[in-house]
């Protein structure tokens, strides 16, 4: 065992860890760091990289080696730490050493770090539950057919005036003090007039304009524009008009029916999207349900969450969204100047959302502790099995499944996966015997819960029942 640990509560669901690595780990990470350290040296008598750690040991000092050794190994440490002490840690931890050991001994450290809180249940099993039933506005069939006729509409080059709506295939060049700046030149730009694609003023100003027309537009970048040269800057564009092109959408007939995808006419084109929209929100009303009725058990719990416990939460869920938006490419920073908000602000706006989703995890994990709700090697195994599998292609083997969850175990990632299948056998429990109601009923006994209420996700990558 690499580290073994004792916990001590605290008051408001904080927990103190401590922790003590042995000194046979110690000393392997010692000499793991000595030899990475190596890879730089260069001494007489070796070749470049090749430096034995003992070596690196003499030259350097075994004290030197070894603060370095404890700011590699301390991040493994710590995990494998909460893993020992079955701690659910809740937002940053405070880590503080108890000094650098001496040769033979064991290295010492603490851990405080919020927790998950825990719940007292109360009547979790029959709780009533507001369900609605799924509707389909003519409306929104309305919307979903003028979207398809936008996607099937065609620009045609008019002689006339362009107008709001109007498309305008341009040349231009940008002017700031009489220089012309980069990106600002474009030559056959399609603009839509109206669309505010382009800065404030631009597109206004070329209303009117014919397919010929040579046009100044003067504008102003705002003082938060993103290029900084640019910003709060007077801006002159010299614009050449070519075309002028006017949208025209098709014709809402039986043609367009055949065309949009084989349906005989307007009526079946409309049933068919009615369908699929009514599929869409009976899968909502699903996920509303099943979330409803995880609150409905959480509301009759007692649950303490500490304020200090929900804002770790929230930076929590912060963090997740941030490295969820870098890894689809986009910088966090540029989110948040969409927002107009800074992170603290973000932050503070989601903990009602963190909270919910203390409570939600608070009571889950009691019923699973009340019904002893287990997860079996075959469950681990279909989860997996469902990660893996993409549209269009074979499942992968059994033998594979089994290697991935036995490489899992070695790197102490099963627990969070068998916590996860655990917690959404619990709320399908939590389903199964909730008993639905209308939105009505729920309405008059101050049982209702809004659907849509949290349509505005805030920023976090929370787990979501049911997802």
């Amino acid at each position: 065992m690499p580290v073994s640990t004792s916990t001590e509560e605290l008051d408001d669901s904080r927990v103190r860890v401590r922790v003590e690595v042995g000194s046979d780990q110690i000393e392997q990470e010692l000499q793991n760091a000595a030899q990475e350290l190596g890879k730089d040296f260069k001494i007489a008598g070796f070749r470049q990289g090749k430096v034995p750690p003992q070596v690196v040991l003499q030259r350097v000092g075994r004290e030197a080696v070894l603060d370095e050794a404890v700011r590699r190994g301390l991040p493994g440490w710590y995990e494998e730490a909460l893993k020992d002490a079955r701690v659910t840690a809740v937002g940053d931890p405070d880590v503080n050493l108890e000094g650098v050991p001496d040769a033979g001994d064991p290295l010492a450290f603490t851990i405080e770090v919020g927790v998950r809180p825990k719940a007292r249940l109360g009547d979790y099993k029959g709780v009533e539950v507001g369900r609605r039933e799924p509707e389909v506005p003519r409306d929104q069939v309305d919307a979903e057919l003028e979207r398809m006729r936008e996607a099937a509409a065609s620009l045609e080059t008019v002689e006339r005036e362009a107008a709001d709506g109007d498309f305008a295939v341009l040349d231009f060049t940008g002017y700031v003090d009489e220089e012309a700046f980069e990106g600002g030149e474009a030559r056959g730009y399609l603009l839509e007039l109206g669309s505010g694609r382009l800065i404030e003023g631009f597109e206004e100003q070329l209303t009117g304009a014919s397919a010929g027309d040579e046009r100044t537009v003067e504008v102003a970048f705002p003082e938060d524009y993103g290029n900084e040269d640019l910003a709060g800057k007077q801006a002159r564009f010299e614009v050449s008009v070519k075309e002028v092109k006017e949208k025209r959408l098709p014709e809402l007939d039986d043609d367009f029916a055949i065309e949009a995808g084989g349906y005989d006419s307007v009526d079946e084109l409309r049933g068919e999207i009615e369908g699929r929209l009514r599929e869409r929100d009976e899968a909502a009303i699903e996920r509303e349900f099943r979330e409803a009725a995880v609150d409905a058990a959480a509301a009759e719990a007692n649950i303490e969450v500490p304020h200090e416990l929900v804002h770790s939460k929230a930076h929590e869920m912060w963090h997740r969204t941030a490295h969820r938006l870098q890894h689809q490419g986009i910088d966090p920073q540029q989110y948040l100047q969409l927002t107009g908000k800074d992170e603290e602000e973000l932050i503070t706006e989601s903990e009602p959302e963190a909270e919910r989703a203390l409570r939600r995890e608070a009571v889950l994990a009691a019923v699973i502790e009340a019904e002893g709700i287990e997860v079996t090697e075959d469950e681990l195994l279909e989860a997996l099995r469902a990660a893996a599998t993409e549209p269009g292609k074979a499942e992968p083997s059994e033998k594979s499944l089994r290697r991935s969850l036995k490489k899992a175990r070695s790197r102490g990632q099963d627990e969070a996966l068998r916590e996860d299948i655990a917690m959404r056998k619990a709320v399908d429990l939590l389903v199964e015997s909730a008993i639905p109601i209308s939105v009505e009923q729920a309405e008059a006994r101050g049982k209702l819960w809004t659907p849509g209420k949290d349509a505005e996700e805030p920023a976090g990558e929370l787990w979501t029942p049911g997802s």
